[in-house]
């Protein structure tokens, strides 16, 4: 079930799924996205399973998307009759936004350092989520010229309209402390502690008191009662296809590459 992108280990009724690409700060390849999406189907299907925990290795959570093998289609316009591949990459992302949050399980994201962009959409599929102090989550896309599509509706259902366009409209970022503050983090832990260990053993203790059938019937409740999330997979591939073809994208992310202001990026001037 492991791979070397995505370690897969259990304990007891919980399992942990750790994102393992440091050198990339566990960005979403299309591998990981992958075995992420057959480990949901695996998990739905588990009844032994309690608690699936979310994490990142080396000292990030999730970046975000990965472009791999498509950076050579950044702001390079679709030719007539072609099938975009971006649109299958992207809508199995979305694929996984949905899955996650149909877990019958607990979903528990333990955040340590950077959740951004599709990172940021991964924390608000889960339950519960635990995040160290010096984390940051944030949604930077819409800086870099490209739409937060795929995840739009499940920040939007998590945070509320006005804090969501925060977030998708402005590519605001928040502190852990912050997060905590609107409810995306519900504990924000400090790792170099010595009892960092004994408070996330009580925190999972906490979580298995709740029993497993009462905990997917309630999730399904709780889904029927703020009602079907909106199917927007595939009008959000396009979304996100159309964008990273443009020249918005590719200006964007080049300026992001050399780390400079976007072209669009315009100073207020300042008046007494």
């Amino acid at each position: 079930m492991s791979t070397p992108q995505l370690q897969i280990s259990r304990e007891g009724a919980v399992e942990t799924w750790t994102l393992n690409d440091p050198a990339t700060r566990n960005a979403l390849s299309d591998a990981v996205v992958d075995g992420l999406l057959q480990a949901c189907t695996r998990a739905a299907a588990d009844p032994t399973l309690r608690i699936v925990v979310l994490t990142g290795a080396g000292g990030a959570f999730c970046a975000g998307g990965s472009l791999g093998g498509f950076a050579s289609l950044i702001g390079q316009p679709l030719q007539a009759g072609q099938t975009d591949p971006l649109l299958a990459m992207n809508k199995s992302f979305g694929d996984l936004l949905h899955a996650l949050s149909a877990l019958p399980q607990l979903l528990v994201c333990r955040v340590d350092g950077a959740a951004m962009g599709g990172g940021f959409g991964l924390v608000c599929c889960a339950d519960h989520v635990v995040a160290t102090a010096r984390s940051v989550l944030g949604t930077p896309e819409v800086t870099l010229g490209l739409p937060p599509a795929q995840i739009a509706p499940f920040v939007w259902q998590r945070l509320g309209d006005s804090t969501a366009r925060q977030c998708l409209l402005q590519g605001q970022s928040f502190s852990a402390a912050q997060a905590l503050q609107v409810g995306l983090v519900h504990e924000v832990v400090d790792p170099a502690t010595q009892d960092a260990a004994a408070a996330w053993h009580a925190t999972l203790q906490r979580l298995l008191r709740a029993a497993p059938g009462a905990v997917a019937s309630t999730k399904q409740l709780l889904r029927s009662l703020r009602g079907p999330m909106p199917d927007l997979r595939d009008a959000a591939a396009h979304a996100f296809a159309t964008g990273l073809r443009s020249a918005e994208a590719a200006q964007g992310l080049a300026a992001f590459a050399r780390k400079q202001p976007a072209p669009w990026t315009l100073s207020q001037e300042k008046h007494p």
